[in-house]
């Protein structure tokens, strides 16, 4: 295995690196058994991880939406009063200027949110909080790239999507399009390429074909070929 990793070059001696299988010029940065070698990611799998971590920071966006939006309702519950003044001094300024206040989805939004109670706006922040709490914990694991982590991703992203339907058939957006496809794409992704729960041969098959790209692992299989034909 050493003798097919390493050459000889004017420049001196060079050796090949594990990721993308090109010679160096210099001492090789570590030694030992094949069978410790580090486990390096290249081909399909690094691609792996650069999808997976666009996912990640994808929910970590949302995370920090979430908690902005927890904030905002709770700094509400204090101001509401004022608000309440404030929206009601400056409606009929909205209807002069040519907006229909009576049929506006923003405004009908608004006067519901001004005659929620304290305690519907608490269980409000509350829910936002959780809902932030679990974009977070995929974030981590997705980014971590950790198993555990790609099944809760596919078990939260797809408790949420009837809620998420609901919502197109009550009025499509392109945010809420977005949002949809964006989470279809993560659930179609997450089952065919990881494997999960089972589908085509589960983690053991997944595993079997991320060696398979390993240099060590491939100039192995070949010292092996070469071996049956002598």
């Amino acid at each position: 295995m050493r003798d097919r990793l390493r050459t000889a070059t004017a420049s001196g001696e060079a050796w090949r690196c594990l990721r993308c299988a090109a010679f160096a010029v210099g001492p090789a940065q570590g030694g030992g058994p094949a069978e410790l070698a580090p486990d390096v990611s290249r081909g399909r799998h690094l691609r792996d991880i650069v999808v997976l971590r666009f996912f990640a920071l994808e929910r970590l966006v949302r995370t920090v939406l979430l908690l902005l939006a927890a904030y905002a309702v709770w700094r509400f519950r204090g101001n509401r009063g004022s608000l309440q003044q404030i929206f009601e001094k400056e409606l009929p300024i909205l209807g002069q200027a040519g907006l229909d206040v009576q049929h506006s989805r923003v405004l009908s939004w608004i006067q519901g949110a001004l005659g929620a109670s304290e305690t519907t706006l608490r269980w409000i922040t509350v829910a936002l909080v959780a809902y932030a709490a679990i974009e977070l914990v995929e974030a981590v694991g997705l980014w971590l790239l950790k198993r555990w982590g790609e099944y809760f991703a596919f078990v939260a992203t797809g408790v949420f999507l009837p809620l998420e339907i609901h919502e197109l058939t009550q009025r499509v957006t392109p945010l809420r399009l977005g949002a949809l496809l964006v989470n279809l794409a993560l659930l179609g992704y997450l089952a065919w390429t990881k494997r999960l729960f089972g589908l085509r041969g589960g983690r053991a098959a997944y595993e079997a074909e991320r060696r398979s790209e390993s240099l060590v692992e491939i100039e192995r299989a070949a010292m092996n070929g070469r071996d049956r034909s002598l």
